[in-house]
């Protein structure tokens, strides 16, 4: 699993698992799920996300799972 956020587009993006994205569907505003050709989900979106998750309330329990760019800005 990888976790990325943008800053710049303010996008939080979870990656469940390698693979071709192939379709994605918005489940409700803001969230959108990219499917697999075999329909298993490979990536969920977060539209907005510092509107719906603060840095301060995630954690993480294995080291390096979070791939943040923003760390690199003091964020």
């Amino acid at each position: 699993m990888q976790i990325k956020y943008s800053p710049d587009a303010d996008v939080l993006m979870v990656q469940l698992r390698e693979g071709k994205l192939v379709d994605s569907v918005d489940i409700v505003g803001g969230l959108i799920a990219h499917y697999a050709e075999d329909g298993s989900v490979l990536e969920i979106e977060i539209l907005d996300a510092s509107k719906v998750v603060e840095r301060k309330d995630l954690s993480f329990s294995s080291e390096g799972m979070l791939a943040d760019k923003a760390s690199n800005s003091g964020g």
